[in-house]
């Protein structure tokens, strides 16, 4: 099994720039493919981004495509989103996961983190 504990989330204006981080613990961290998710009021969580589990292949959603990108260090057994130019549409919370198959990307994630909020003002 492997905790998840994300941060940076927080205020920032349009075309501000913010990096969450994920930190996980409890199993070897390269063992596990990552993802991003996000989840705004009253809308279904979707898809951010993922990593293969040497950091080799990545691969996002539509929307996020030139304007985030995902990222790990596997010697600190930590995946990263830095996000740019953002809009008051990705205000969310941000949720990272990790899946331990050996398919990329997954069709499921197997463990998830707690959450972090991300607010973009106007």
């Amino acid at each position: 099994q492997v905790q998840l504990v994300e941060s940076g989330g927080g205020l920032v204006q349009t075309g501000g720039s913010l990096r969450l981080s994920c930190a996980a613990s409890g199993r070897t961290f390269s063992n596990y493919a990552m993802g991003w998710f996000r989840q705004a009021p009253g809308k279904e969580r979707e898809f951010v981004a993922g990593i293969s589990w040497s950091g080799g292949t990545t691969y996002y959603a539509d929307s996020m495509k030139g304007r985030f990108t995902i990222s790990r260090d596997n010697a600190k057994n930590t995946v990263y989103l830095q996000m740019n130019s953002l809009k008051p549409e990705d205000t969310a919370v941000y949720y990272c996961a990790a899946d331990r198959g050996n398919v990329f990307p997954p069709r499921t994630y197997d463990y998830w983190g707690q959450g972090t909020q991300v607010t973009v003002s106007s």
